[in-house]
């Protein structure tokens, strides 16, 4: 070779395990990355960011020898085959329709050879040599198979790459789902200055705000995308919307394969430090963003050449901005999207409060349930709309009847933006089918707006402005210069295939016309034949389109009805269901076959001439996001609304107490045929500790559930099932309620209370709620009632609001030594059973002040029971032993008393100094009796002083 050429010897491992040695002339390092599948003998690439850290070449050498990495996986030509450049065509051009866009993708292997170095390049380079249309894109060996942007810098490997300690150094994956998951988003970013890593999966709509804030936060170095999320001209919206908003950031590409959600969750359990483990209840269910750590983690180890020590990192979990936490064991717990017993009925609250009419208002619905709102504003604006909804009926129902007809606008969108790889038919009725449903979605446009026209609340007001967008016009006049103004959406495969052939208007292709008014005759043809066979044959044929079959005949008669009960032998393919015969003949099958063949002509002729209008009507299509995101959000409140009429729901308060008059379980009431029983909740910061006592099945878990339900409905901006309801933000919901052994992570019960109980330790914080039922029944109740002390010590040092049920009553000393706590119990009543000579409980389900007058309720359970009658009087005979010697009730002294009454007048003037609305003359009597009350408590403290000196 030429002096300015070298030649480098390369060692890879075949399919077989076997060594392939080869050998590559090469100008400079660079031309190195073109071969992806192993490292030159001699010489290791150093890692890309340094951060005072630096790889071993001689572990990287041995781990990439050592066994099939993402390095050794796609072969040399495979990846040289992901290359985007055509040659005589500029980088960012849309490839045309038709057979120049079939031989783009059937023919990219032969031209990504000629490509230069630079496109599959590592490294990071300076965004002043960039491309203004697109940010540097990376190839890495770990990417292939698709065509995606070239990056616009070459970067030497070698080089390595420093940072100020101001500048970023984070790196992002970030990964969508597909299909019915589009809109789930899962992140994971890790800091290299610091070593932690943050999950992230959160639900977006199809402005990926949330996705959007979520990186200029992290300001990150690097972003880690899916290979098939940018190929070229079929980017998701996801990729593009990230792409616009960061410019001057790097863009990696690498193979879906590596968002491997079981990979993820192995990541974490080898290197999450053990003080953090608990985030793995946390996120054990969140596919995606395990499946982005996977990657980053993998990314990371291959351009640093090194990897992390075993629980080495903090790993933690962050739910989107604005919105509070949710984890996923308590969305099972309160059974939000599945319900626990039987995962096919809509006994949840998203079954209660799902009255939408589109796919996007449900997936809306179900997202916000997931992550309820925080910013009092935007809840108070929802609220505003639901209430102007119940007030003004024409207003729902006109709202109601336009938003039913609109489809899957996102979906829509979504296809509309897609650039087949081959010209197929099916590509072809799907294209055609899909303008046909952007004509029908734009002329619900005018409706709608009729139908907000005369709205007063500012967020309808802002959707009505939103579409008054000239786009929308623009769009349907385009179209319907092309495509028939009857052509429209219709349930029915045969309905929607008549529509696709006459979709596109005559005169403006003459062998369409051709072509439709042959396919016309043939169907005619086939309606004629099957009526002379009728005819023929005295039987009450007729004709039946399905999309399998095409045409076919159809029958419905009695046997006695045929002659020997036999079709004549001209039919065939004959099926029967009940009474009902469908066949064919030879000749339906030929004709059928004709009409085939005339169909794909049409198809092929209407997609030339609909690719031609979309592309006139792409740079005008963004709008359709705004009307997504305005038709999802009317249909949510709609559904609020509507709920709203089929119970007593009122509009909950925000203020610093959580305060429920007569409120009851939404679930629980679509459940039962009667009413359930109300309750009173009140919580604020001076008493913000509920103890609940109460015998088994007295509705103490129920109860729970109940409040945490209806603080989510308020805050989504629904109106919650209570007489009365004002509600504190919370930005976080715990619960401690299932009972359960998990067999998948070899817990027992116990083990299960103490991971549930932890994560709720680690990440509570002061605006938190925090429901637990029941701690310690997985162990003895000496070491249960010493544990509860001890949670219920430590949770009361937050400001966090927690109701803790308990059957151990040693815990209701705890409101002694603590005014705020508050000890409640659930009332029984005791009715004798005339039949057996026994007394029996009678559940009210009725909460009340005071620790409960039941003792023994495990007892009286029991004995309801089949258990013989002596096991229950022994067991009485040995629980009043014990209870004789452990059980020491706590009398609190008198200086206690006087602290406690102190202390509930501070808090209840601090509560009114902030939220007190009343007029002078209300605020002074109300004063006057919080006084009162004051000294009569004094005043009782003393007189028991002295009964108790004397």
């Amino acid at each position: 070779s030429s002096p300015a050429n070298f030649l480098v010897t390369f060692l890879r491992l075949d399919e077989r395990g076997g060594w392939i040695c080869e050998h590559v002339e090469a100008r400079r390092h660079s031309d190195l990355a073109l071969r992806p599948c192993a490292f030159p003998i001699g010489w290791a690439q150093g890692p890309r960011y340094n951060f005072g850290f630096q790889g071993t070449p001689q572990r990287l050498l041995s781990a990439r020898a050592s066994a099939p990495t993402p390095l050794d996986t796609s072969g040399a030509a495979g990846d040289r085959s992901s290359s985007s450049s055509v040659p005589g065509r500029p980088p960012n051009a849309r490839p045309t329709q038709g057979k120049e866009l079939g031989s783009y993708f059937e023919n990219k292997r032969s031209y990504a050879e000629d490509t230069s170095a630079s496109d599959f390049t590592l490294g990071t380079g300076s965004s002043s040599a960039r491309d203004s249309n697109y940010p540097q894109i990376l190839k890495t060996p770990l990417s292939a198979g698709n065509a995606q942007r070239p990056g616009y810098k070459t970067w030497t490997p070698q080089m390595g790459y420093s940072v100020s300690a101001y500048s970023p150094s984070v790196i992002v994956a970030v990964v969508e789902g597909r299909g019915l998951a589009r809109g789930e988003i899962g992140m994971a970013s890790i800091d290299f200055k610091s070593p932690q890593i943050i999950l992230s999966q959160f639900a977006d709509n199809t402005t990926y705000a949330k996705v959007i804030t979520k990186l200029k936060i992290l300001s990150p170095l690097e972003i880690i995308m899916s290979n098939t999320a940018c190929v070229v001209g079929n980017s998701t919206k996801l990729f593009t919307v990230i792409t616009e908003n960061f410019k001057n950031v790097n863009f990696t590409t690498i193979q879906r394969k590596y968002f491997n959600e079981t990979k993820g969750l192995e990541y974490i359990e080898q290197l999450c430090i053990t003080e953090f483990s608990t985030v793995l209840m946390e996120v054990q269910s969140k596919y995606y963003c395990l499946a982005a750590v996977a990657a980053l983690l993998k990314y990371v180890e291959f351009i640093q050449n090194s990897v992390y020590a075993p629980k080495s990192l903090k790993i933690c979990f962050q739910g989107s901005e604005q919105t509070a936490m949710i984890d996923s064991s308590t969305a099972q717990n309160l059974e939000l999207l599945i319900n626990n017993q039987d995962c096919r009925n809509n006994h949840t609250l998203f079954g209660v409060l799902n009255y939408t009419k589109t796919p996007g208002g449900s997936r809306r619905l179900r997202s916000n349930i997931l992550e309820p709102l925080v910013d009092i504003e935007t809840i108070h604006m929802r609220l505003d709309c639901v209430q102007e909804l119940l007030q003004d009926e024409e207003l729902f129902f006109g709202l109601q009847s336009v938003i039913s007809r609109f489809l899957d606008t996102e979906q829509l969108l979504s296809v509309l933006v897609q650039i087949p790889k081959q010209d197929t038919v099916n590509a072809a009725e799907s294209k055609i089918t899909n303008l046909i449903y952007l004509k029908h979605t734009l002329e619900l446009v005018d409706p709608l707006k009729i139908a907000l026209k005369n709205c007063n609340t500012p967020l309808l007001r802002a959707h009505y402005s939103s579409l008054e967008d000239k786009r929308f016009g623009i769009i349907l006049e385009k179209i319907k210069t092309v495509v028939n103004d009857d052509a429209r959406y219709m349930k029915g495969c045969l309905n929607m295939r008549t529509q696709k052939c006459y979709a596109v208007r005559s005169n403006i292709n003459e062998f369409l016309d051709i072509a439709r008014r042959t396919y016309t005759e043939i169907v005619d043809d086939i309606a004629g034949m099957i009526a002379q066979l009728a005819e023929k044959y005295s039987l009450p044929l007729r004709t039946s389109f399905s999309s399998a079959r095409g045409f076919f005949i159809q029958m419905t008669t009695d046997c006695a009805a045929l002659p020997s009960d036999k079709l004549p032998s001209e039919f065939i393919k004959i099926s029967k269901v009940k009474n009902s015969y469908s066949f064919t003949s030879a000749d339906l099958i030929k004709m059928n076959e004709r009409c085939q063949e005339s169909l794909r002509e049409i198809y092929h002729m209407t997609y030339m001439i609909v690719c031609k209008l979309l592309s006139e009507i792409y740079e005008h299509i963004h709008c359709l996001y705004k009307l997504s995101d305005t038709v999802s959000m009317l249909d949510m409140l709609l559904s609020f609304a509507h709920a709203c009429t089929l119970s007593d729901y009122v509009r909950p308060e925000f203020t610093d107490t959580l305060a429920i008059k007569q409120g009851w379980h939404p679930i629980l009431e679509k459940i039962s045929v009667e009413k359930p029983v109300a309750n009173n909740t009140y919580i604020t910061e001076g008493s913000n500790f509920l103890i609940i006592t109460g015998p088994n099945m007295s509705g103490k878990s129920t109860y729970l559930k109940q409040i945490a339900l209806c603080q989510i409905m308020a805050q989504i901006g629904s109106y919650v099932p209570a007489e009365y309801a004002s509600f504190r933000i919370t930005e976080q919901i715990f619960t401690r309620i299932s009972t359960d052994d998990d067999i998948e992570t070899n817990s027992s019960t116990f083990m299960k209370e103490m991971k549930e109980i932890a994560y709720i330790l680690h990440n509570a914080n002061d605006k938190s709620l925090i429901l637990i039922d029941e701690l310690g029944r997985g162990t003895d109740p000496e070491e249960g009632i010493g544990i509860c002390y001890a949670v219920c010590e430590y949770l009361l040092s937050l400001k966090a609001f927690t109701l803790f049920t308990t059957h151990f009553l040693e815990l209701c000393h705890l409101d002694v030594m603590y005014p705020n706590v508050e000890t409640m119990h659930f009332e029984v009543q005791h009715v004798k059973n005339s039949s057996r000579n026994k007394e029996a409980i009678l559940y009210t389900y009725r909460l009340s002040k005071g620790l409960t007058e039941e003792k023994n309720y495990g007892l009286k359970a029991a004995e309801v029971s089949s258990l013989p009658p002596s096991i229950i009087l022994d067991a009485k005979e040995i629980t009043t032993q014990i209870t004789r010697q452990i059980l020491q009730n706590q009398k609190s002294t008198p200086e206690m008393e006087r602290q406690r009454a102190v202390y509930h007048l501070a808090t209840k003037l601090v509560q009114t100094a902030r939220n007190s609305q009343l007029d002078p003359d209300s605020l002074r009597t109300y004063l006057n009796n919080l006084k009162k009350k004051y000294e009569a408590d004094f005043l009782r403290v003393e007189q028991v002083s002295g009964n108790t000196e004397e």
